[in-house]
């Protein structure tokens, strides 16, 4: 699961992005509304955590933005702007819930995943390829009826493969969509160790993921 935390308070932001983290989400921080849309426009998101007063105007225009562009992202609003009004105009331009500062991290990781699975629940309840029956809610997967065990960067690396089986994703794609920016310490060839792992999970059923040299992987039926 990846975030954009929208937010200018540095200290609120790492003390975000460091429990998400430990909680397998990946989170990159945008300080701006401009900071925002150019990260948006290099990457696709979960979910989006969106602070009303920020430095160059209010996440209210960032939120109107999207949904007037058709983007149904969950958007959770978070402000020290508490009182009803405020919730209901963020709520009335298209934000998805609401959360005032100061708040627990906890509450916060629950609604981001809350609102992740109901958006996913909203397009499919479950992806099947073969053998394999894939959740997107729960990120959770069962083969030939059996669940299978996922860690969290494997479950997150199978989401990326079942919403696009039978095209082939590059190293760099698949990387991207389990560490945020700042997992710099994290090689791209770290996308070879989990796609192993997801190969001995699947094998000896109906359901492959395939190699092209220089190309990337995919999963789909075997031949």
């Amino acid at each position: 699961m990846r975030i954009l935390m929208v937010e200018d308070a540095e200290d609120l932001a790492e003390g975000v992005m460091a429990h998400l983290a430990r909680s397998g989400m990946a989170c990159d921080l945008a300080p701006s509304i401009e900071d925002a849309r150019d990260a948006r426009r290099v990457q696709r998101y979960d979910a989006v955590i969106l602070d009303i007063n920020l430095p160059d105007g209010s996440g209210l225009g960032l939120l109107r933005e999207m949904r007037a562009g058709a983007d149904r992202t969950p958007v959770l609003m978070l402000t020290a702007l508490a009182s009803v009004e405020d919730r209901i105009e963020a709520l009335d331009q298209g934000a998805d819930d609401y959360l005032g500062k100061p708040f627990d991290q906890r509450e916060l990781e629950a609604r981001l995943r809350a609102l992740v699975r109901r958006e996913a629940e909203r397009k499919q309840e479950q992806i099947v390829l073969g053998a394999l029956a894939y959740a997107p809610g729960p990120r959770s997967a069962t083969l030939s009826g059996r669940p299978l065990e996922l860690t969290r960067r494997e479950a997150a690396l199978l989401d990326v493969l079942m919403r696009h089986q039978g095209q082939y994703l590059s190293k760099t794609r698949l990387y991207d969509s389990l560490y945020s920016f700042d997992d710099a310490d994290v090689g791209v060839n770290a996308i070879e160790l989990y796609i192993a792992r997801l190969r001995k999970k699947v094998s000896g059923s109906d359901v492959g993921i395939q190699t092209l040299r220089g190309v990337g992987y995919r999963i789909g039926l075997n031949d």
